[in-house]
């Protein structure tokens, strides 16, 4: 009897996003920093994409096992440094808009390597690593530009951007899902 495991793409893709999605409001202006947004970071961006990370190793997958672990990985971080400077630790001194565009720009050029590792499979997959790119790249911008009129700006269209990769990452999972549960493909991607 052979032992089939489960999909665990649509779990990670759906806590990257949700969490994605909730962040890019914020970043649209229309909603502060909450606990909201820090728990989904922490809990269902952050620690579910971590453990499909791992299951992808389980399966042989290294994309996914990157991808998920990488940016479950990002949305922890990212948390940690929006609470570290909270806890009175000197070393833990809140990072300068110009260093967090650098921490930004990095996870750009992660996304774009991983974009170019999508070419050739699903469209809605490129979709989604595309625009995570363009989402980290504007967002760096956002903060070295953060003096800036123009920099408030860019921090918008981020936020749309954002929200459009969400919702690609969201369509991505639920098309998986349905596919897997009804045996045929429902949803084109």
């Amino acid at each position: 009897m052979e032992k089939k495991l489960a999909n665990p793409g649509p779990l990670g893709l759906m806590g990257f996003a949700m969490t994605t999605i909730l962040l890019n409001i914020h970043n649209m202006g229309f909603f502060p920093i909450s606990a909201a947004i820090i728990s989904m970071g922490i809990f269902y961006g952050g620690l579910a994409q971590v453990i499909v990370g791992i299951m992808e190793f389980k399966k042989g997958n290294t994309f996914g096992t990157t991808a998920f672990t990488s940016y479950g990985l990002f949305w922890i971080s990212l948390v940690a440094i929006w609470l570290f400077p909270e806890t009175g630790f000197t070393k833990a001194a809140a990072s300068s808009p110009a260093f967090l565009g650098w921490y930004l720009f990095l996870w750009g050029v992660f996304s774009v390597f991983m974009w170019y590792g999508t070419w050739g499979k699903s469209k809605m997959m490129q979709v989604v690593f595309f625009t995570v790119s363009l989402l980290f790249l504007l967002l760096a911008l956002h903060n070295w530009l953060a003096e800036c009129e123009i920099g408030h700006v860019v921090g918008i269209i981020a936020g749309i951007v954002g929200v459009i990769c969400g919702s690609s990452a969201f369509y991505l999972a639920m098309a998986e899902l349905l596919e897997e549960v009804k045996g045929k493909r429902v949803l084109p991607y």
